[in-house]
Protein backbone atom coordinates (compact mmCIF):
# COMPACT_ATOMS: atom_id res chain seq x y z
CA UNK A 1 0.00 0.00 0.00
CA UNK A 2 1.35 3.43 -0.72
CA UNK A 3 1.61 6.06 2.47
CA UNK A 4 0.53 9.50 1.86
CA UNK A 5 2.06 11.39 4.42
CA UNK A 6 0.74 15.36 4.89
CA UNK A 7 2.91 17.62 6.02
CA UNK A 8 1.44 20.89 7.01
CA UNK A 9 4.28 23.75 7.14
CA UNK A 10 4.41 27.22 8.81
CA UNK A 11 7.84 28.88 9.65
CA UNK A 12 9.86 25.79 9.54
CA UNK A 13 13.14 26.94 8.05
CA UNK A 14 15.82 25.33 10.50
CA UNK A 15 14.09 21.71 9.76
CA UNK A 16 12.17 21.32 6.48
CA UNK A 17 15.37 19.88 4.72
CA UNK A 18 15.44 17.56 7.28
CA UNK A 19 12.58 16.48 7.59
CA UNK A 20 12.24 15.53 4.38
CA UNK A 21 15.37 13.51 4.47
CA UNK A 22 14.03 11.76 7.38
CA UNK A 23 10.65 11.11 5.77
CA UNK A 24 12.25 9.64 2.50
CA UNK A 25 15.06 7.69 4.57
CA UNK A 26 12.28 6.02 6.64
CA UNK A 27 12.04 2.18 5.70
CA UNK A 28 8.38 2.53 4.96
CA UNK A 29 8.96 1.88 0.85
CA UNK A 30 6.12 3.23 -1.39
CA UNK A 31 5.70 7.29 -0.18
CA UNK A 32 4.04 10.28 -1.53
CA UNK A 33 5.08 13.12 0.33
CA UNK A 34 3.19 16.39 0.32
CA UNK A 35 3.76 19.43 1.93
CA UNK A 36 1.19 22.43 2.42
CA UNK A 37 2.68 25.44 3.52
CA UNK A 38 0.54 27.62 5.55
CA UNK A 39 2.04 31.10 3.91
CA UNK A 40 5.24 30.91 5.74
CA UNK A 41 7.13 34.15 6.01
CA UNK A 42 10.75 33.07 7.16
CA UNK A 43 12.20 31.98 4.67
CA UNK A 44 10.47 28.61 3.97
CA UNK A 45 8.48 29.52 0.89
CA UNK A 46 10.96 30.70 -0.67
CA UNK A 47 13.26 27.12 -0.04
CA UNK A 48 10.08 25.26 -1.14
CA UNK A 49 9.74 26.94 -4.42
CA UNK A 50 13.21 26.98 -5.36
CA UNK A 51 14.78 23.93 -4.19
CA UNK A 52 12.52 21.31 -2.91
CA UNK A 53 10.18 21.33 -6.04
CA UNK A 54 12.65 20.56 -8.18
CA UNK A 55 14.41 18.07 -6.63
CA UNK A 56 12.31 15.34 -6.55
CA UNK A 57 12.37 14.49 -3.21
CA UNK A 58 8.52 15.20 -2.65
CA UNK A 59 5.38 14.79 -4.50
CA UNK A 60 3.33 17.53 -3.77
CA UNK A 61 3.92 21.60 -2.08
CA UNK A 62 0.55 23.45 -1.86
CA UNK A 63 0.78 26.91 -0.78
CA UNK A 64 -1.59 28.64 1.30
CA UNK A 65 -2.24 32.91 0.15
CA UNK A 66 -3.04 33.22 3.89
CA UNK A 67 -1.84 31.65 7.10
CA UNK A 68 -4.74 29.96 8.21
CA UNK A 69 -3.56 27.06 10.74
CA UNK A 70 -2.66 23.69 11.18
CA UNK A 71 -5.93 22.15 10.26
CA UNK A 72 -6.71 24.12 8.10
CA UNK A 73 -3.33 23.02 6.24
CA UNK A 74 -4.12 19.27 7.13
CA UNK A 75 -7.66 19.73 5.34
CA UNK A 76 -5.81 20.42 2.30
CA UNK A 77 -3.41 18.15 2.14
CA UNK A 78 -5.33 15.38 2.70
CA UNK A 79 -7.63 16.44 0.04
CA UNK A 80 -4.32 15.73 -2.51
CA UNK A 81 -3.81 12.50 -0.57
CA UNK A 82 -3.68 9.47 -3.31
CA UNK A 83 -2.17 6.72 -1.13
CA UNK A 84 -4.11 4.02 0.37
CA UNK A 85 -2.79 5.02 3.84
CA UNK A 86 -2.65 8.64 5.15
CA UNK A 87 -0.27 9.71 7.69
CA UNK A 88 0.45 13.21 9.69
CA UNK A 89 3.12 14.39 10.30
CA UNK A 90 4.89 17.62 11.67
CA UNK A 91 7.40 19.32 9.61
CA UNK A 92 9.61 19.99 13.14
CA UNK A 93 12.10 16.79 14.19
CA UNK A 94 10.04 16.01 17.32
CA UNK A 95 8.35 12.80 15.53
CA UNK A 96 10.62 9.93 14.23
CA UNK A 97 9.56 8.90 10.82
CA UNK A 98 11.45 5.74 10.86
CA UNK A 99 8.28 4.68 13.36
CA UNK A 100 6.02 4.76 9.83
CA UNK A 101 6.46 0.63 9.73
CA UNK A 102 5.58 0.13 13.12
CA UNK A 103 2.12 3.00 12.92
CA UNK A 104 1.09 1.07 9.80
CA UNK A 105 1.34 -2.45 10.63
CA UNK A 106 -2.07 -2.55 12.36
CA UNK A 107 -3.80 -1.40 9.34
CA UNK A 108 -1.73 -3.32 7.17
CA UNK A 109 -2.46 -6.52 9.36
CA UNK A 110 -5.98 -5.50 8.58
CA UNK A 111 -6.78 -5.25 12.63
CA UNK A 112 -7.07 -1.33 12.70
CA UNK A 113 -8.76 1.54 10.44
CA UNK A 114 -7.00 4.41 12.14
CA UNK A 115 -4.02 4.36 14.20
CA UNK A 116 -2.93 7.03 16.70
CA UNK A 117 0.77 7.39 17.72
CA UNK A 118 0.87 7.52 21.87
CA UNK A 119 4.15 9.38 23.53
CA UNK A 120 2.93 7.74 26.56
CA UNK A 121 3.30 4.24 25.84
CA UNK A 122 5.95 2.09 25.24
CA UNK A 123 9.42 2.35 26.73
CA UNK A 124 10.77 4.70 23.85
CA UNK A 125 13.21 7.96 23.88
CA UNK A 126 11.20 11.10 25.09
CA UNK A 127 12.64 14.18 25.43
CA UNK A 128 11.84 15.95 28.97
CA UNK A 129 9.98 19.35 29.30
CA UNK A 130 7.08 21.48 30.44
CA UNK A 131 5.35 19.74 33.17
CA UNK A 132 2.17 21.73 32.75
CA UNK A 133 1.99 20.70 29.12
CA UNK A 134 1.46 17.07 30.35
CA UNK A 135 -0.98 17.82 32.64
CA UNK A 136 -3.13 19.83 29.85
CA UNK A 137 -2.51 17.04 27.65
CA UNK A 138 -3.77 14.35 30.27
CA UNK A 139 -7.07 16.38 31.37
CA UNK A 140 -8.13 17.00 27.87
CA UNK A 141 -7.19 13.43 26.81
CA UNK A 142 -9.49 12.67 29.75
CA UNK A 143 -12.10 15.00 28.90
CA UNK A 144 -12.20 13.44 25.10
CA UNK A 145 -12.03 10.07 26.47
CA UNK A 146 -15.60 10.42 28.89
CA UNK A 147 -17.40 12.00 26.30
CA UNK A 148 -16.78 9.59 23.06
CA UNK A 149 -16.21 6.10 25.01
CA UNK A 150 -12.82 5.62 23.83
CA UNK A 151 -9.26 4.77 25.39
CA UNK A 152 -6.63 6.83 24.06
CA UNK A 153 -3.95 7.78 26.24
CA UNK A 154 -3.07 10.36 23.65
CA UNK A 155 -5.57 12.56 21.94
CA UNK A 156 -3.33 15.47 21.15
CA UNK A 157 -0.42 13.46 19.39
CA UNK A 158 0.86 14.60 15.88
CA UNK A 159 0.99 10.61 14.26
CA UNK A 160 -2.71 9.65 13.13
CA UNK A 161 -2.78 7.31 10.80
CA UNK A 162 -6.11 6.92 8.69
CA UNK A 163 -7.04 4.34 6.06
CA UNK A 164 -7.43 6.99 3.14
CA UNK A 165 -11.53 6.96 2.21
CA UNK A 166 -11.92 7.25 5.68
CA UNK A 167 -10.30 10.36 6.64
CA UNK A 168 -11.58 11.99 2.72
CA UNK A 169 -14.66 10.95 4.12
CA UNK A 170 -14.71 13.65 7.09
CA UNK A 171 -15.52 17.10 6.77
CA UNK A 172 -12.22 18.98 9.14
CA UNK A 173 -13.73 22.28 10.05
CA UNK A 174 -10.72 23.60 12.39
CA UNK A 175 -8.44 25.81 11.28
CA UNK A 176 -6.01 25.56 14.04
CA UNK A 177 -5.05 22.75 16.34
CA UNK A 178 -8.31 22.23 17.10
CA UNK A 179 -8.53 19.06 14.54
CA UNK A 180 -7.08 17.17 17.22
CA UNK A 181 -10.37 16.59 18.93
CA UNK A 182 -12.13 17.64 16.28
CA UNK A 183 -10.96 14.73 14.26
CA UNK A 184 -11.19 12.27 16.86
CA UNK A 185 -14.96 12.74 18.27
CA UNK A 186 -15.93 12.24 14.59
CA UNK A 187 -14.28 8.75 14.39
CA UNK A 188 -15.63 8.05 17.35
CA UNK A 189 -18.98 7.77 15.70
CA UNK A 190 -17.99 6.04 13.13
CA UNK A 191 -17.34 2.76 14.96
CA UNK A 192 -13.97 2.64 13.13
CA UNK A 193 -11.22 0.24 14.77
CA UNK A 194 -8.67 2.74 16.42
CA UNK A 195 -4.84 1.05 18.23
CA UNK A 196 -2.67 3.38 19.66
CA UNK A 197 1.13 2.20 18.87
CA UNK A 198 3.52 3.56 21.72
CA UNK A 199 6.40 6.07 19.99
CA UNK A 200 9.30 8.40 20.86
CA UNK A 201 9.69 11.90 21.26
CA UNK A 202 11.96 14.61 20.80
CA UNK A 203 9.88 17.69 22.09
CA UNK A 204 11.13 21.03 21.24
CA UNK A 205 11.09 24.47 23.46
CA UNK A 206 9.45 27.65 22.74
CA UNK A 207 12.94 28.91 21.80
CA UNK A 208 13.42 26.07 19.63
CA UNK A 209 10.26 27.23 17.31
CA UNK A 210 7.46 25.18 19.48
CA UNK A 211 4.18 27.23 18.74
CA UNK A 212 1.11 25.49 20.25
CA UNK A 213 0.08 27.88 23.93
CA UNK A 214 -2.79 27.85 26.34
CA UNK A 215 -5.40 29.34 23.91
CA UNK A 216 -5.22 26.17 22.35
CA UNK A 217 -5.72 24.14 25.05
CA UNK A 218 -8.70 26.65 25.76
CA UNK A 219 -10.20 25.98 21.63
CA UNK A 220 -9.45 22.21 22.16
CA UNK A 221 -12.09 22.12 25.17
CA UNK A 222 -14.33 24.06 23.59
CA UNK A 223 -13.53 21.85 20.24
CA UNK A 224 -14.12 18.53 22.70
CA UNK A 225 -17.60 19.95 23.75
CA UNK A 226 -18.58 21.15 20.31
CA UNK A 227 -17.92 17.71 18.01
CA UNK A 228 -19.20 15.46 20.65
CA UNK A 229 -22.16 17.02 21.90
CA UNK A 230 -23.75 19.49 19.20
CA UNK A 231 -22.44 17.16 16.00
Amino acid sequence: MKLSIVIPCYNELATIDAIIRAVNDSPYPSKEIIIVDDCSTDGTRQKLRDEIEASGKVAKVIYHEINQGKGAALRTGIAAATGEIVIIQDADLEYDPNEYSRLVEPILRDKADIVFGSRFLGSDAHRVLYYWHRVGNGILTTLSNMFTNLNLTDMETCYKVFRREIIQGISIEENRFGFEPEITAKISKLKCRIFEVGISYYGRTYDEGKKIGWRDGVRALYCIIKYNVFR
